[in-house]
């Protein structure tokens, strides 16, 4: 008994070690190219996008699912951030399913941005 409690409590730890590395992957991967952790150059960074969300909606499933939602399908209208979508527009749509957005809002909404210049 205490064999299978120990195989389960390793695989649990294993996927969320493993969901959490797949959002700093997906992030880094796709985000980075326009969200800068930290600086804003092209569109705003990481952290402000993190700082500004995280505002309006402080309960982690809002968040996530806010942010999915909107990155799914970017509008003026929808979004929190009028000041940057008149400095640099809309964000494109990006074509990703609302499952991987989610993930990367769970990375967004989890990582702290300003501690590590790369963010990751």
């Amino acid at each position: 008994m205490m064999r299978i409690f120990l195989l389960l409590l390793a695989f649990s730890i294993f996927n969320l070690c493993s969901a959490q590395n797949l959002g700093a992957l997906l992030f880094s991967g796709n985000c980075i190219t326009c969200h800068h952790p930290t600086k804003t150059i092209s569109a705003p960074s990481a952290a402000e996008v993190k700082k500004r969300y995280k505002e309006a909606f402080e309960d982690k499933e809002e968040f996530v699912s806010y942010m999915a939602t909107w990155v799914k399908k970017p509008t003026p209208e929808g979004s929190l951030m009028h000041d940057a979508i008149k400095k640099y527009g809309v964000m494109p749509e990006l074509g990703f399913d609302e499952e991987t957005l989610r993930v990367i809002s769970k990375y967004i909404y989890e990582n702290d941005f300003t501690k590590h210049e790369t963010g990751y």
